[in-house]
């Protein structure tokens, strides 16, 4: 942020600087897979894989989305593009982990719905991509994306905060604001357990995803709506979200031991 400020420059640019010109192709894959994973989604009907028998349900809530007045439509169609990716992922299909499989579809939801709906052109998406990347990359180096080490508020959190920095950026944000929106997005994942039922990345996994992207626009927003100062760095909260993490019981993360995965388990083994 104090390059941005010192040099009259952004986020994005910072990359740029960092990386050679491959990484604007490597983007632009980025971005068409996220995009066709969506698209997919939205398409595709029938139940995941799996002993819960859990059906689709991105289809329907996009064509329920429609049916409603352009706020609520807004924010139906981002949960349906958040599920649709999400189960792509749990189907076995082709996704971007962004930052992980299970946090999968926070990125594109917010990202294709503000490329539809404000039609954003694809230079302004790459951009906001790689100020996302520039996000999840800083907790990958000073904390931890994994699940099973700090548990999911290092996947859904850090995908809200990649996403939420990156709808900032597509939306004119400066790099405060963006910092801001990148704090608040990873800020109010804290403490969030890692207890998928079965093992599975289905419950309560992708309904993470699709609360997590809206929570992303919300976060851009109030950021937006401020001038950019406030008291808890983005730093500091990947700091305390480490600790954090490493303070949770090993139940609560990736074990299926505990939590919602413990709660069902004598449910789904009646069943089976």
């Amino acid at each position: 942020m104090e390059w941005c400020n010192d040099n009259g420059r952004k986020y994005w640019e910072y990359v740029n600087e960092c990386e050679d010109s491959s990484i604007w192709d490597y983007l632009k894959e980025v971005w068409e897979t996220m995009k066709q994973a969506v698209e997919r989604g939205i398409n595709t009907e029938g139940r995941l894989p799996g002993p819960l028998n859990l059906a689709r349900k991105a289809p329907t809530y996009y064509v329920k989305a429609s049916g409603y007045k352009q706020s609520l439509q807004s924010r139906g169609l981002v949960y349906a593009y958040a599920l649709a990716v999400s189960e792509e992922n749990a189907s076995g299909g082709t996704i971007v982990t962004a930052p992980t499989c299970g946090a999968c579809g926070v990125m594109p939801a917010v990202l294709y719905h503000s490329w539809k709906a404000h039609d954003m052109s694809e230079t302004r998406v790459l951009h906001a991509l790689a100020t996302g990347g520039l996000i999840g990359n800083i907790v990958k180096q000073n904390a931890s994306i994994s699940g099973a080490d700090v548990g999911c508020q290092g996947e859904v959190g850090v995908a809200c905060a990649m996403a939420s920095a990156a709808a900032c950026q597509m939306f004119g944000g400066s790099a405060s604001q963006i910092e801001y929106a990148a704090e608040m997005g990873l800020e109010h994942h804290l403490g969030m357990t890692c207890d998928p039922i079965c093992g599975l990345v289905q419950i309560p996994c992708i309904e993470r995803n699709a609360f997590a992207a809206t929570r992303a626009l919300d976060a851009n927003l109030y950021a937006a709506f401020s001038d950019g100062m406030h008291r808890v760095t983005f730093d500091r909260v990947v700091q305390v979200m480490k600790q954090t993490g490493h303070d949770i019981p090993s139940l609560y993360k990736e074990t299926s031991a505990g939590g919602l995965a413990k709660s069902f388990s004598n449910i789904i083994k009646t069943k089976l």
